[in-house]
């Protein structure tokens, strides 16, 4: 069987323009949607929500709310849910909620409005007020990925964030840094809150006060890294490693290195959260927290499934572990 995944690499496109050409869900340029077109016929997609709904008495669609920001780690996320949703039979529905509560709120409104049976989403910050009571007045079955709530009785899955944080941070301890700046990410994500309270623990373990001056907000973008860099280094006593809280922050990170004259590790050593395609091809190779992403978008999948087949089945937190990808960019040779 065909999947969006496979429409989106043949046009040259995102899993989610795929999305919004096969269900309607929002105005794509005419260029693009002949192109996806195209690729559906020579691949041979073929989508018939309504043929299914007549024949299983339901539509056998489910959405997926995320921000379609351009990061890779979202891109083999939503690669992970497509794959299990279509190895299950189901069609999805990808909304992009831009990472604003406001934004995201309407989206799984419209998403409701499609009679979807099941949602996935990666909730942003303030979705409590906004999201949170649209889905508690619709009782359809959800799972929240990535970004755990630990204060909610719901299906959640995502990674290890404190534990992978803090041994990154041990690890750069061990090589003998006392000063690590802290480039973290949107400070009302639990992703961000977790990566943070991993480099407090480490620097607790090592019996090492926090600066508070270390930590600066890059606010989970490029641009956010590059000028969060460029605060540490103006700092008095700059640090002599930085942690990137997410893969946009470090290309900003290493910008603002190049753009100052630093070589890495040799002026600074840089260890970041999630993992590149490309990472050891950079000079040095870069030392990164690899996340099992596609994984983490099947196991969302999966317990929405569970969910959606036992509406009264205890509710269920997964963490999948994290790993270290030791390169030269910590300041030390390539364990790979």
């Amino acid at each position: 069987m065909v999947t969006m995944t496979e429409v989106a690499q043949s046009a040259g496109v995102s899993v989610t323009t795929v999305s919004h050409v096969v269900n309607g869900t929002r105005l794509v340029a005419a260029a693009t949607r002949e192109r996806v077109h195209e690729a559906m016929r020579l691949l041979g997609y073929e989508h018939h929500p309504i043929a299914r709904s007549l024949a299983a008495g339901s539509n056998q669609t489910i959405g997926l709310a995320l921000t379609a920001a351009s990061n890779p780690y979202w891109v083999e996320l939503v690669q992970g849910i497509d794959g299990e949703a279509t190895r299950a039979g189901l069609n999805l529905i990808i909304v992009d909620t831009r990472d604003e509560a406001r934004h995201e709120s309407t989206a799984v409104a419209n998403l409701l409005a499609h009679h979807i049976e099941g949602l996935v989403i990666a909730p942003s910050d303030g979705w409590r007020e906004l999201t949170l009571p649209l889905l508690r007045d619709h009782p359809v079955p959800y799972v929240i990925v990535d970004r755990i709530d630990p204060e909610l009785r719901a299906d959640q899955v995502g990674v290890e964030n404190e534990a992978s944080s803090a041994a990154v941070i041990d690890h750069l301890i061990s090589l003998g840094h006392r000063r690590i700046g802290m480039v973290a990410g949107i400070a009302g994500l639990s992703t961000s809150a977790e990566r943070l309270r991993g480099y407090r623990l480490a620097h607790q373990r090592a019996d090492l006060a926090v600066d508070p001056a270390l930590i600066v907000d890059g606010a989970s973008t490029s641009e956010g890294g590059r000028r969060a860099t460029l605060a540490l280094l103006d700092l008095p006593e700059p640090p002599t490693a930085v942690f990137a809280g997410n893969n946009g922050m470090t290309i900003g990170v290493l910008g603002a290195l190049k753009a100052a004259g630093l070589k890495v590790p040799r002026d600074l050593a840089v260890v970041a959260f999630d993992d590149f395609a490309w990472a050891d091809l950079f000079s040095p190779g870069l030392t990164t927290i690899a996340q099992p992403s596609a994984a983490i978008g099947a196991r969302a999948v999966q317990l929405l499934l569970r969910r959606m087949t036992d509406r009264e089945a205890p509710p269920q937190t997964i963490r999948l572990p994290a790993e270290i990808m030791h390169r030269e960019s910590c300041g030390c040779p390539s364990r790979l």
